[in-house]
């Protein structure tokens, strides 16, 4: 494909996504397709002669849209919310149009250094002193995975240079909760901890955040039976509840056995955006690490996970390779962002926050922070006030956790099954979709706030039809 013949497909693609993206409100949220029919669809053998664009158009139209849950849907309200604003996917274009090399500062000095850029307006723009520097990985289970070996090679005081793992006597062991996302447990195991070497530490049974006396326990335990407390992994928003947990006390009990503490804040890092919010991770600045993905609730286009050090010396010490083909004059000048995390390759990411940042304006971003945080309060306040419906968590951000109880001394399983029962029913039906969790041994509704174009009408007709549905369904 020439430059001319790009430009002309590229314009016929922009209008079909802007229409595609105009019209998202009109058809159903959750993917109207079985198991293997998208796969079916497609020829079994690849293509030899080149097709028209309006081909593929008519091909993406019929075959891919329909199987895509639609998670920029204003009615949207599972999981969490996965934005993908259309100023970061023009960055997101420019990335791939340029094709930057980023290997190396001298592959490609723009990357790294407007990565660098970005990195630290967004520690500016969430509160963060100058003791943290930045770098953007693909997914926060990414940037765990890369905290918890920074952890494991300064309690093992870097056993990977020597015998590993196996040499060391004093087994290093990872503190979380049940909360936590279970990016942790795999990143504890890929990381060579154990799974005998996870710690699951109680939570507070109204909050439901992080027990720090039952943290201080579980690490003097395993400190006075001969092994070595190495890492927690503080969670500022859990995927289940948004729970909350209490970091200045959390940081507190790790410093007396130099334990690393890593802060996923996930999706709740958005938050921090706006000033108010701060307060949720009071003491956040005696971590070690953290991370949040502007690929959520903020709106970047995935994959874009910030990940936040104070020691860049010991990152760098623990994850740096340096092969002679990448060996220049400017090594100990600039930042290798190479040595900071996983891949040797990294793409032009840095440009979807800047486009973002600069189209949209900060201030409109907080503008929608503090709407989907007033929708929230708003949908809580009307599950408080109904008389068969249970606020099951508290709602300190933008996802609110229900159960309906259709009638007095309905519980356990059966109260389970009615509560999947309505739900299931509104997600099949397309026209909003929630997912469940289970939260203290029992099924719950979560309904997460936080899509671009969700407005307080979109809540409201969503409140709705959960009443309705759930009287259905008694």
């Amino acid at each position: 494909m020439t430059p001319d013949e790009f430009r002309a497909a590229g314009h016929q693609l922009i209008d079909w996504i802007a229409e595609y993206r105009s019209g998202l409100a009109e058809g159903p949220v959750l993917a109207r397709t079985e198991p293997g029919a998208v796969a079916a669809s497609f020829p079994s053998t690849p293509p030899v002669e080149p097709v028209e664009l309006a081909k593929l158009i008519d091909d993406l139209e019929r075959i891919v849209v329909p199987g895509l849950t639609q998670v920029q849907h204003p009615m949207h309200y599972g999981w969490f919310p996965s934005n993908a604003s259309l100023s970061s996917v023009l960055g997101d274009i420019t990335s791939s149009g340029l094709g930057g090399l980023g290997i190396s500062w001298e592959s490609c000095p723009a990357l790294t250094e407007v990565e660098e850029v970005v990195c630290d307006w967004m520690r500016q723009l969430t509160g963060l002193s100058d003791q943290w520097s930045g770098t953007i990985h693909d997914t926060a289970s990414t940037a765990c995975l890369v905290a918890l070996l920074a952890a494991r090679e300064r309690a093992t005081e870097h056993s990977q240079i020597g015998g590993g793992m196996p040499s060391v006597a004093q087994p290093p062991v990872v503190y979380t909760t049940e909360q936590a996302h279970s990016s942790v447990r795999k990143a504890a195991l890929l990381a060579g901890y154990g799974g005998d070497n996870l710690r699951s530490v109680a939570v507070d049974g109204t909050d439901h955040g992080m027990d720090a006396q039952h943290l201080a326990r579980q690490m003097a335990d395993d400190a006075g039976a001969g092994r070595r407390p190495a890492a927690v992994v503080a969670t500022v928003g859990s995927t289940g509840t948004t729970a909350i947990d209490p970091l200045l006390e959390i940081v507190a009990v790790a410093e007396r056995h130099g334990a690393w503490v890593h802060v996923d804040a996930a999706m709740a890092g958005t938050a921090m955006l706006v000033p108010e919010c701060r307060p949720l991770w009071e003491g956040v600045e005696g971590a070690d690490s953290l991370c949040w993905n502007p690929h959520k609730w903020m709106g970047t286009i995935l994959d874009t996970s910030l990940f936040y050090v104070r020691d860049v010396e010991h990152l760098v010490r623990v994850m740096s390779t340096n092969p002679s083909y990448l060996r220049s004059s400017t090594d100990g000048a600039v930042t290798q962002y190479r040595d900071w995390g996983l891949p040797l390759g990294r793409r032009f990411r840095a440009l979807k926050l800047w486009f973002q940042l600069e189209l949209d304006g900060v201030e409109a971003i907080r503008r929608r922070i503090r709407r989907d945080l007033d929708n929230a309060r708003w949908l809580a306040d009307q599950v408080e006030r109904a008389a068969d419906w249970e606020l099951v968590a508290p709602v300190p951000l933008q996802t609110v956790c229900v159960r309906h109880h259709p009638a007095a001394g309905m519980s356990g399983e059966e109260l389970d099954r009615h509560n999947l029962a309505w739900v299931g029913a509104i997600n099949r039906s397309g026209d909003a979709y929630l997912t469940s969790s289970i939260l203290d041994g029992r099924w719950m509704v979560r309904v997460s706030i936080g899509v671009e174009g969700t407005e307080r009408r979109h809540v409201e007709q969503l409140w709705a039809r959960m009443r309705a549905e759930a009287i259905a369904a008694s």
